[in-house]
């Protein structure tokens, strides 16, 4: 399967209500092993030199500690901003969709030590909405998947459902980013900063696929914010699979994303590493290698010496989690275990628990603003199913 600044208080563009209103009744606990995998889980109020977090104003800098020790040892460090950014409409039509949303298909411009980069930005606007929120897929699909034409209609990409429901919808290709291959991975943004360097040997920390799809995210951010007919304040990122773990990265970094949603994300993605279900770190990072920094490696077979674990990525952010009940490869128990374990960062904000015992049945979902998680019945696959819990998950965080 293939799969930054800091929160200075609170959870971004949220109260800090919660809410178990609509909770399907959950499955039976899930079972721990005789020797618990989780007993080494790191605590995420804890220092490295071992003094605790106890206060809000504490938080920040074990914020930018947690997102240190995940750069350097599994994503890579982050690609910086480019030098100039430029935005060109290439495409707008005003009656998409029959007419119910504008159309407009942007190029994205970055600049850097005299070298260019450009990707392409699909978005559709509703009518109906005078500022619509946005959920922004970074797709690792062919294109077709997300066809701005609508003559191939896929439930990956399910564009006039997201804008009956009053949301628009975009989508940009992480192949035009960095090339979803061993060989070619530097050949986009990790060129555009590095340029012939990016061909030789790099560092053990440098940024590989991931960070370089989860830094297109933020670009592309950088130019829904300045446009008129999108709510600057509700932006939400979607990734499945290899795309969740990048959408993932991106929104424990960029404070704009106000709902990161990870849909069969995985090993690092949503899943706990210490876990032992699926994919683990020999795996995904073997076979994949061109996703992380060279440092997750050295972790294959010996996830409980990780100084960080995937419930201390986004807290206390915004954050959908999604999982097929069949997807075993995926670890849906352990995604969710990733949301529950988050719990002692989101108490700090006054924030109720998820708890780790009540994992849903299959066709049911907990919320807990501002998490959300469902357990779709089948397998690894982003479905319209999956799009409506993520939908049903934004109305609620945002009143809608």
């Amino acid at each position: 399967m293939r799969t930054a600044s800091i929160l200075a208080a609170g959870v971004l563009g949220l109260s800090a209500c919660a809410s178990n209103e609509g909770v399907t009744a959950p499955g039976p606990a899930p079972s721990a092993p005789p020797d618990d995998p989780l007993a080494t889980l790191p605590d995420a109020l804890v220092f490295a030199d071992g003094h605790r977090v106890t206060t809000k104003g504490e938080w920040p800098a074990r914020r930018a500690e947690l997102l240190d020790l995940f750069a350097k040892t599994i994503y890579g460090r982050p690609l910086p901003a480019p030098e100039t950014s430029a935005s060109s409409v290439v495409e707008e039509n005003a009656a998409a969709m029959n007419g119910a949303a504008t159309l407009r298909r942007v190029t994205l411009t970055s600049t850097f030590a005299g070298r260019t980069h450009s990707f392409e930005l699909t978005l559709f606007v509703p009518h109906a909405v005078p500022k619509a929120p946005v959920f922004v897929l970074l797709s690792t699909k062919p294109r077709s998947a997300t066809d701005p034409t609508r003559a191939k209609k896929s439930a990956y990409w399910p564009a006039e459902d997201v804008v009956a429901r009053g949301y628009a919808i975009a989508a940009i290709q992480a192949d035009d980013l960095a090339p979803d291959d061993e060989a070619t991975y530097t050949e986009g943004v990790i060129r555009l900063f590095e340029g012939d360097a990016a061909s030789a040997p790099r560092p053990p920390d440098a940024t590989k696929a991931i960070g370089a799809w989860s830094w297109g995210l933020s670009r592309a951010i950088d130019h829904l914010v300045t446009d008129a007919s999108i709510d600057a304040a509700r932006i939400a990122v979607v990734g499945h699979s290899r795309g969740g773990k990048a959408a993932l990265w991106a929104g424990a970094q960029d404070e704009r994303i106000a709902l990161t949603v990870a849909n069969g994300s995985g090993c690092a993605g949503a899943a706990i590493s210490r876990h032992p279900v699926g994919e683990n770190v020999a795996l995904v990072a073997g076979v994949y290698p061109y996703w992380f920094a060279d440092t997750f490696a050295t972790y294959a077979n010996r996830e409980d010496e990780l100084p960080v674990d995937q419930h201390e990525l986004v807290a206390p952010r915004a954050v959908a989690i999604g999982s097929g009940s069949e997807d075993n490869w995926a670890d849906p128990e352990g995604e969710y275990l990733g949301l529950a374990h988050a719990s002692s960062v989101y108490a700090l904000f006054g924030v109720a628990a998820v708890d780790p015992h009540a994992w849903p049945k299959p066709g049911a979902s907990v919320f807990v603003a501002p998490r959300a998680y469902h357990l779709r019945p089948g397998g690894h696959e982003l479905s319209a199913y999956d799009w409506q819990r993520y939908l049903d998950a934004a109305d609620a965080l945002w009143r809608r």
